[in-house]
């Protein structure tokens, strides 16, 4: 019977070497002079051994590669902050120098985050350390942000990208929305990445039920360079990248495609990818979640009449199941003059519409902003409701500026929109009868103010409720008047910030810390012009109940008001 021997060294290698002797011992280490190991063993041992060896080689060929790539990769971003940086302060002068630099280095910084986070997650992941939440999210909202994300690289390599969704009835779900995002922006950034300029790439997104679970399916399509057979058995192997000739400067840390793998595994979901060199690929990509059913609120369209300006027809088509399903009067235009001439029609025949939609390319040709610029002078009874595929933060102002004051994000689906226009609508009638004001005949209000000229515009606002009022200039006052009154006596305390003496915070501090029975329960809003993120938290941690910002929103007054009744 063949015995095998293997050879250790001191350092670790092994050598093996197959003779025919017999042993009765399976394995036995024998030590040699020279300080390495003489290991006897039978043949089904040192075919482990043999593949364990494999695997460890290429396990440090793949690292050894991986830190080569590491070291290219993120020399390359690194060389431009330094060089930008060193051009920046030579033209420190010449503003369009500096700007340009600039726009340089937060690119290479953010590409040089990105190999950075690779690496620790992946990091995160071997060591055990990563955590799935399961906490509800809107699908809507997740695709929104990942269509965000991704745009710009399409954009730069004047990709055709089309975004197609399927029946998904709920659109309310709970798992991990942050890593779902994560998966699908590795997936699409990968394909725009492999495909060369002016490419195609379609993302796909539907349900289906699969062994009474629901299974949110993922599906990303591309015609770029596609992969070998070869190379499609390593996809998820860490540190694998595809190597190519006509897509040029590939970069990351081949860990992408291992981390996605994971993290499709973690959450109990499959991935599939087919692929053929020069012909593209196919990413598929299934994950069972929980749907969480959300009531629709169709209150205020009762006897409303909707105006949907959209020339994409397959949104067109959406509209249109929407609306017909829920027997909504409404009618699609394909342009802004077809807009405007309905609409003037609509008001001859004292027909008016109540809302407008302003949906993809709904200007044409003129500014969605000119536009609605135009309808809210022209027809100021109109709602108007933007649905786009663009960040609301980067373009409220312009929007408001325009009279747009609503905004549903793309993809829409079916409750998000019947519910957002529900409340577009529901809120203006609010709004016009916020100027109706609460009748809080009874109620005893503390007004808190330094300044003279804002003092007397709440409380000529504040008169209108029929309230008592009494005034303060400064913390200390108000905390004085506050303790001097009976308990139970105030109703409400507006409260502002910046003030000598005594400011807002350490005021309301001083009320909440009295031993009066009514400490903790007498309603404090913040009333001030420190209206960001830190002030409100600050004002929160403090012990108010709320915040309103200056200049007075008087609606939002009016609101907060209302809950004294």
């Amino acid at each position: 019977m063949a015995k095998s021997f293997a050879i250790i060294d001191s350092e670790g290698s092994i050598a093996f070497q197959t003779i025919g002797f017999e042993r009765t011992n399976a394995t036995e280490r024998l030590p040699l002079p020279d300080g390495s190991t003489l290991l006897l063993c039978d043949d089904v041992l040192v075919q482990s051994l043999r593949a364990e060896l494999a695997e460890a080689q290429s396990a440090n060929k793949a690292k050894e590669e991986f830190l080569s790539n590491m070291s290219h990769d993120i020399r390359t971003p690194m060389n431009a902050i330094v060089g930008m940086t060193a051009l920046a302060k030579k033209h420190i002068d010449e503003k369009s120098r500096v700007v340009d630099a600039l726009n340089k280095i937060e690119v290479a910084s953010s590409h040089l985050l990105s190999l950075i986070n690779d690496v620790l997650d992946m990091s995160r992941i071997n060591s055990g350390k990563m955590k799935i939440e399961n906490e509800e999210f809107s699908l809507s909202d997740l695709l929104h942000d990942t269509l965000t994300i991704i745009y710009p690289q399409m954009t730069k390599k004047n990709h055709t990208f089309t975004f197609q969704m399927g029946d998904i009835p709920e659109e309310v779900f709970r798992g991990d929305p942050r890593r779902l995002r994560q998966i699908y922006v590795n997936i699409i950034n990968n394909a725009a990445k492999y495909t060369n300029d002016g490419g195609r790439i379609t993302v796909s997104v539907f349900e289906e039920l699969k062994d009474d679970r629901c299974m949110l399916c993922f599906r990303c399509k591309d015609n770029g360079i596609g992969m070998s057979p070869d190379f499609l058995e390593h996809i998820f192997d860490p540190f694998e990248r595809v190597a190519s000739s006509t897509v040029s400067k590939i970069e990351g840390t081949g860990l992408g495609m291992s981390i996605v793998k994971k993290l499709v595994d973690a959450m109990g979901g499959s991935i599939q990818i087919e692929s053929e060199l020069g012909a593209g690929t196919t990413v598929s990509i299934q994950i069972p979640l929980q749907a969480i059913r959300f009531p629709l609120n169709t209150e205020s369209l009762t006897g409303k009449r909707i105006l949907v300006i959209e020339a994409d027809e397959e949104q067109r088509e959406v509209y249109e199941r929407y609306f017909g399903e829920y027997g909504i009067d409404h009618k699609i235009v394909n342009s802004s003059s077809e807009a405007i001439l309905e609409l003037t029609d609509a008001g001859y025949h004292e027909k008016e519409f109540h809302a407008v939609i302003l949906g993809k390319k709904a200007g044409g040709a003129t500014s969605i902003f000119d536009l609605a610029s135009y309808l809210t002078q022209s027809f100021p009874q109109l709602v108007l409701i933007l649905i786009d595929e663009h960040n609301w933060a980067e373009i409220e102002y312009r929007a408001n500026r325009s009279g747009i004051y609503h905004f549903l994000p793309l993809p829409v689906f079916k409750k998000t929109l019947l519910n957002g226009l529900n409340d577009a609508l529901a809120s203006t009638t609010e709004q016009e009868n916020a100027f109706n004001s609460p009748d809080l005949s009874g109620k005893h209000i503390l007004l808190v103010e330094d300044n003279m000229i804002n003092r007397e515009i709440a409380l000529e606002l504040l008169s209108m409720t029929n309230a008592s009022v009494d005034t303060a200039e400064d913390g200390k006052q108000a905390v004085d008047i506050y303790e001097s009154a009976a308990e139970g006596y105030y109703d409400l305390i507006l409260m502002d910030i910046q003030m000598p003496v005594m400011d807002g915070y350490a005021a309301t501090r001083a009320i909440r810390a009295s031993q009066r029975a009514d400490a903790s329960r007498v309603r404090i809003i913040a009333m001030t012009a420190n209206t960001f993120a830190e002030d409100i938290s600050k004002a929160r941690d403090a012990g108010m109940d709320g915040h309103l910002s200056k200049p007075i929103d008087i609606p939002l007054l009016m609101k907060a008001l209302q809950q004294l009744v």
